[in-house]
């Protein structure tokens, strides 16, 4: 895939290392969540490096200064349930005062296309900065409508985070809204036939929430 402005490939190896762990198939479901936590917050320090900041005065034990904070409207996570859900708490324990939203899709067996059944947003969604986030960027179609959706509510800027890329949803995302910063752990490979990525790590919803 040629190079693509808008997407952040994060090969630290710490980031590297645990979806190491993930891909495993005997890591079982508590390790899994953490990981997945672990890493979403590993990503998030890159990817709110450009949060604006603004000076406030603090006072100091020893004296008033004037110090720097992020500016304007608290950040807004949103994940794609439910998988999205997983990486959620990663990004808190960076920005503990951001607001959550939720975006509900659900992926047809048939197409592999995405259905969305629940949309709930922070307002006013458009003056914050905006960070959806999916463990998996397969086809690229729930990441696509999902920001279709939040566009649609006023958004913005728009950040995307997930864990594992295929080559073939990088694509999508990025062709559908190059205005977004993609975030992305490892790109794998490919899609197989039923649009799972390979070698990837199964569904990543089962494996955070000990489904089948």
């Amino acid at each position: 895939m040629e190079n693509l402005e808008n997407v952040t490939c994060l090969n630290h190896p710490l980031i590297q290392h645990k979806i190491s762990i993930l891909r495993n198939k005997e890591t079982g479901t508590n390790e899994f969540r953490k990981l997945i936590e672990e890493i979403a917050m590993l990503e998030g320090f890159e990817a709110l490096k450009d949060l604006p900041l603004e000076d406030v005065e603090v006072e100091t034990p020893i004296e008033k200064c004037m110090t720097p904070m992020i500016a304007g409207r608290k950040l807004a996570i949103v994940p794609i349930l439910r998988a999205g859900l997983g990486m959620v708490e990663g990004i808190l324990a960076l920005v503990p005062s951001a607001k959550i939203g939720h975006i509900g899709l659900y992926r047809d067996e048939t197409t592999f296309e995405p259905h969305e059944y629940y949309c709930k947003l922070p307002s006013p969604i458009e003056e914050r900065t905006i960070v959806v986030c999916d463990p998996m960027l397969a086809t690229g179609g729930s990441a696509v409508d999902a920001i279709t959706m939040i566009k649609k509510h006023g958004g913005k800027n728009i950040k995307f985070m997930c864990i594992i890329a295929a080559p073939e949803g990088v694509k999508r995302l990025h062709e559908a809204h190059p205005d977004v910063q993609i975030y992305v752990g490892h790109l794998d490979r490919c899609l197989n036939e039923r649009a799972y990525i390979c070698p990837g790590l199964g569904d990543a919803g089962d494996r955070i929430f000990g489904t089948k």
